[in-house]
């Protein structure tokens, strides 16, 4: 058993996982939502599974309603690694307060709104700066934690 203070700062240091566990709670929609577009797609229009071997030939195929959530699932594979490695690496190193939490929830937000933009009407702009306002949530995140290690 941990001791009390040890414990009690474990606790107050696993707060980081709340938006994290949200950030895959949203990857997981995206997920599902891909399925829920392109399944109906290929099977009413009888698509051979063959015919979409590849990345390229199912892009061919696909209109772009149909591939949007595809592309985010995509997305929810870059930026957000670097967000997933800043929380637990802060957690693991005792580096966690309330500007990383908000910082992680601001983060989160933007990337549901990028991904709600991006599966629905998917203007383009719009989008930009849901991911461009993330990755700076993210960029901060990182260096306040270097910072944080480094001194």
């Amino acid at each position: 058993m941990l001791p009390s203070s040890l414990s009690a700062s474990a606790a107050a240091q696993s707060i980081i996982f709340e938006p994290v566990l949200v950030m895959l709670l949203l990857t997981s929609v995206v997920w599902v939502w891909l399925f829920a577009r392109r399944l109906p797609f290929l099977l009413g229009n009888k698509i051979d599974a063959e015919a979409v071997k590849t990345p390229q030939q199912l892009a061919e195929l696909l209109p772009a309603k149909v591939a949007a959530p595809g592309d985010n699932l995509k997305n929810l594979f870059e930026v957000p690694v670097i967000f997933y490695v800043v929380c637990i690496s802060a957690f693991l190193l005792q580096q966690v307060d309330g500007l990383l939490v908000n910082c992680a929830w601001a983060f989160v937000g933007l990337r549901a709104v990028h991904s709600i933009v991006h599966c629905t009407y998917n203007r383009v702009m719009h989008r930009f700066l849901a991911y461009l306002l993330s990755c700076v949530m993210v960029g901060f995140m990182l260096i306040k934690l270097s910072l944080s290690v480094l001194s």
